[in-house]
């Protein structure tokens, strides 16, 4: 009877430890299917962009975590067109969290030459089409300062990224973190805290 006590717990053993090599075997790839991959961990990392060769008044698009990001190089035409819409403005002192604080300005940018937006309306998510032109020729009427227009459903921003009263987008576009590397050289993803 020792004996078959003795087979009873051999076999117990052995039947415990094979469940646990097969759990072992289950666990170790699903645990590993969770992690992200090389292609997930690269889509988010930050992107370094050179603006040397921006030329005053182009844009430049680049993307960071599957989103489109404008880099504007702005004139002095373009900065002017900046100040004394604020009444025309749903968030015109960027009060709402679409930006870092520091970029909670009128410029909506720690080097007020440069806009650094996410290209996506806060309406549905549709990408707004530039018109930087000023006046009629833009196709926004004899006023417009020049800025953004979103085709879908008509919202318009000016070229701080602010969008204009009763539209349907209701906030700004946002500002991604970034900071700069040097005069010629930005990151963005990356800004501990714009240092």
């Amino acid at each position: 009877m020792t004996d078959t006590l003795a087979d009873r717990r051999r076999l117990l053993i052995a039947t415990s430890a094979v469940g646990a090599a097969a759990t072992a075997g289950v666990a170790v790839p699903l645990v590993a299917s969770l992690t992200p991959s090389e292609r997930a961990r690269a889509a988010g990392a930050p992107v370094e962009v050179d603006i040397g060769k921006l030329a005053p008044g182009d844009m430049m698009t680049v993307e960071w975590r599957g989103k489109p990001v404008w880099i504007l190089h702005r004139t002095d035409a373009m900065l002017a067109s900046l100040e004394g819409n604020e009444a025309d403005l749903v968030d015109p002192a960027s009060a709402h969290p679409m930006q870092p604080a520091y970029a909670q300005n009128r410029h909506r940018a720690i080097n007020p030459r440069y806009l650094v937006a996410v290209g996506i309306c806060t309406h549905l998510g549709c990408s707004p089409s530039e018109k930087f032109g000023a006046g009629a020729a833009s196709g926004l009427g004899a006023d417009w300062p020049g800025g953004f227009l979103c085709p879908c459903h008509g919202s318009t921003f000016d070229l701080a990224g602010r969008v204009y009263l009763h539209k349907p987008a209701p906030d700004n576009l946002e500002v991604p973190p970034h900071k700069y590397l040097s005069d010629t050289r930005l990151i963005i993803g990356a800004d501990d805290d714009a240092a």
